[in-house]
């Protein structure tokens, strides 16, 4: 697994993902989406990412918003695993 990043590497990766949050050991952004089918699908293809990652977020669905939590708990926090998935979420899924 990939060794966990320091404060500054984080607030870094931060920086390039744009609107992603952390609270503690996780990263979080809410996805919204015109209607509850739209919001599935984009879950559905977070799935597929997951899979590929072998990386799974923390994923919670409300009609049309869709939250995610990325840590990797296996290493008890944040590592370029966590901020690589959320950057090919953006760059691939949105």
């Amino acid at each position: 697994m990939a060794d966990l990043l320091d404060d500054e590497e984080i607030e870094q990766r931060l920086d390039e993902l744009g609107d992603w949050e952390r609270e503690g050991d996780e990263i979080s952004k809410v996805f919204e989406w015109e209607d509850f089918g739209r919001a599935i699908k984009f879950v559905n293809d977070v799935a597929k990412l997951a899979d590929r990652y072998d990386h799974h977020p923390d994923i919670d669905i409300r009609w049309n918003k869709v939250t995610l939590v990325l840590s990797t708990h296996s290493e008890g926090g944040l590592t370029s695993i966590d901020f690589d998935m959320a950057n090919d979420i953006e760059q691939t899924l949105t």
